[in-house]
């Protein structure tokens, strides 16, 4: 996008202004009495200095719109004064013409439209009343409303290219995220075919070449598979080799064991990830429980993940004709981010 520096265009606005000022102190000697023309050029040169501030923003503070238009009124009254409207031509001495189409084309341009169009309708109106309908074109107030009518036209234009520039790059970071997102979820969804066929692979030839007369321990086995794979789907992050292998491990053994990953851990990559998985491995490893859940913990808790072993009632108790609970907790473990050292299981003693 191109675009021109903003010192450059207030030197040239500050140039033009200047000029406006020279020509109205070569026209002193045609008013009557200098000083209201030096009291408007005074206004005119203040309310221009403060309208071209380098650092004032590019929305014009509305006290200084009105003052600008309040400078507006004073100068036409002001060098009028000292003038005779009834004369075809004051050469020079109209210079305020053109001083405030100057302001309130500056005014405009610093999205102040509406009081630009105030004071320009005051010229207007006074040069009516002073000089006579005639005296629109020749005294310039034609070009001064022209001014103005452009410096609108390209404010709000203008205004509109940079909302539609921020559209445009919302749309486009909009556009790049999605992508982003949906080659990601293409990534994870080829990882995790690949790991399925992988698991599946050997007994999907085994069952092809038995034309599916499956034994009792291929059925078997066709569930650890089936588990192994929803796994995959629902444990995501929570697995490594280590852990896969535990599991497979305690389910064989007549486990129940549940990997929930519910996002919790997505920020925890590389070795932080490892050190995590190879505890939750070991938790599984040493211990016997009959039912084994592990989970992520809250997405920026302290703890990654949250082991749980359950074990069923002791048959001691019941044999004493105690009461026992349906099941015991035989393991707890919070594993925490990596960084926070690794705490020791807790078991049923």
């Amino acid at each position: 996008m191109i675009t021109v520096p903003r010192g450059l265009i207030l030197s040239l606005a500050a140039l033009f202004s200047a000029y406006h000022v020279i020509l109205a102190f070569y026209a002193l000697d045609a008013a009557r009495s200098p000083m209201p023309p030096l009291l408007a050029i005074l206004l005119y040169v203040v309310a221009t200095a403060m309208s071209l501030w380098p650092t004032s923003p590019p929305l014009m503070s509305l006290w200084q719109g009105f003052f600008n238009v309040a400078v507006c009124i004073a100068v036409p009254l002001l060098v009028g004064s000292q003038l005779d409207g009834s004369v075809a031509d004051n050469g020079y001495a109209t210079w305020y013409v053109a001083a405030v189409g100057t302001l309130m084309t500056i005014t405009a341009t610093r999205r102040r439209a509406t009081l630009a169009w105030v004071g320009l309708v005051f010229l207007v109106a006074h040069t009516l009343v002073w000089a006579g309908p005639g005296a629109l074109a020749s005294m310039g107030v034609i070009g001064s409303v022209v001014w103005v009518m452009v410096a609108v036209m390209l404010a709000r234009a203008l205004a509109k290219a940079g909302r539609d520039a921020r559209q445009y790059g919302q749309a486009e970071r909009e556009a790049t995220e999605w992508q982003a997102a949906q080659e990601a979820h293409l990534y994870e969804r080829q990882v995790r075919l690949a790991q399925t066929i992988r698991l599946a692979a050997p007994m999907l030839r085994r069952i092809i070449e038995g034309a599916g007369a499956l034994s009792d321990e291929d059925r078997q086995e066709c569930r650890y598979l089936e588990a192994a794979i929803r796994d995959e789907i629902r444990g995501r992050r929570l697995l490594n080799d280590a852990v896969r292998r535990e599991v497979m491990s305690a389910r064989r053994r007549g486990a129940i064991v549940t990997l929930l990953d519910e996002g919790g851990i997505d920020d925890v990559t590389g070795a932080d990830l490892e050190v995590v998985l190879n505890t939750l491995a070991d938790a599984m490893a040493g211990t016997t429980a009959a039912t084994i859940i592990a989970r992520t913990a809250a997405d920026g808790a302290g703890t990654a993940v949250t082991v749980v072993g359950l074990s069923g009632p002791d048959p001691r108790l019941s044999a004493l004709g105690q009461e026992s609970p349906d099941e015991e907790v035989d393991l707890w473990l919070e594993i925490p981010r990596a960084g926070q050292g690794i705490p020791r299981a807790t078991r049923r003693h």
